[in-house]
């Protein structure tokens, strides 16, 4: 192959590896900077401090341990050792681990795909409007579901108007097989793995939120791509979470909470916005 040809390759592979790179940092301090990150953490103390978001989650408690049992001990007796067998020869010992995290990451994905769709849709939707409650936005709420006056959050919760949460959809299935070889790679695919199920996750944890705001898909869309880090994080932290063995539907609900969270903050500075815009236009009048 001419030096020429060869040149121009390396110097076409190093400007997009660069263009990703850039892209990548800007993601990175994007998340850094809202700290969306932590909004799963947070999901978790405010969930352990507010006994009356933890009605939805017992009515619930039984059937759904009873599910997690089950699909992570069968996915480990049934899956374990043929998994292995094919990652043994591409990690090597750390086989031994990947394999652990890439079932433990399947289970997830059952278990999320059964639960959310078969037995927890209501259960978390209460989660997610009785946590904005407790943050004082019923005017938000108001918007998908009648309210009761008196009694906590989740007792104020009245007939729902809308239901965000829809089937799990095909075209994520599709995406989550087409990026399952990725964990034939030793360590590191298993960390892009799992980035792209965090950012995948991320994608959906404000769908309530954009309803009681009624915004149209475009605009939904427009908000999503403008903050890819910020959700990207938080999806990543909960997938992660959502991974532990027998606790996954409990953090199902803990990054609920951490969602409706951080979407009653992004609802305050927006109305922080708002309030300071006609201040801003009454002083630039007196200085005119």
């Amino acid at each position: 192959m001419p030096s020429g040809i060869v040149n121009s390759v390396q110097s076409k592979a190093q400007e997009v590896a660069k263009e990703d790179y850039d892209r990548a940092r800007v993601l990175i301090n994007d998340a850094a900077k809202s700290r969306s990150y932590l909004y799963p953490i947070k999901g978790i103390f405010y969930f352990a401090t507010h006994r009356a978001l933890w009605k939805p989650l017992l009515s619930k408690l039984g059937p759904t341990v009873a599910l997690s049992v089950g699909v992570v001990t069968s996915m480990f007796f049934l899956t374990y050792l043929p998994q292995l067998a094919v990652l043994v020869f591409v990690n090597g010992p750390l086989a031994v681990l990947t394999t652990v995290l890439l079932i433990l990451n399947e289970s997830s994905v059952i278990i999320n795909i059964v639960s959310k769709n078969f037995m927890l849709q209501d259960a978390l939707l209460d989660t997610f409007d009785g946590t904005l409650l407790a943050r004082d936005a019923a005017d938000i709420v108001s918007e998908g579901r009648q309210l009761k006056s008196g009694g906590d959050p989740i007792q104020r919760l009245g007939k729902i108007l809308k239901s965000p949460f829809g089937r799990f959809s095909p075209k994520a299935l599709v995406r989550y097989v087409m990026y399952l070889p990725l964990n034939f790679i030793p360590v590191v695919g298993t960390v892009v793995f799992i980035l792209f199920q965090g950012r995948s996750r991320g994608n959906g944890v404000h769908d309530r939120y954009f309803q009681l705001k009624r915004w149209p898909s475009s605009k939904r869309s427009k908000w999503l791509s403008d903050h890819t880090g910020p959700y990207a994080a938080f999806g990543t932290v909960a997938t992660l979470l959502e991974m532990v063995p027998l606790a996954s539907v409990l953090f199902s609900f803990t990054n609920t909470v951490g969602a409706a969270l951080w979407a009653a903050d992004i609802e305050k500075e927006n109305e922080m916005a708002k309030g300071t815009a006609p201040s801003l236009r009454k002083a630039a009048e007196k200085a005119e």
